[in-house]
């Protein structure tokens, strides 16, 4: 899945993105080691969500 179309999924289309300073919606993604991370398991936490394309596809 390409990078603007999970964003899409995760967060809506363009005309309900989020802003500066907003709260990000909740949402639950797969670690590297196949876990479950959810976001409000970090609330309160500075997080860093980084998608990157899987080795040997298209990116």
């Amino acid at each position: 899945m390409k990078l603007f179309s999970m964003m899409t999924l995760l967060f809506g289309s363009s005309g309900n993105s989020l802003k500066v300073g907003d709260v990000a919606p909740d949402f639950t993604l797969l670690s590297q080691d196949k876990k479950k991370v959810t976001l409000k398991d970090y609330r309160g936490k500075r997080v860093v969500v980084y998608f990157f394309p899987k080795a040997a596809t298209p990116g």
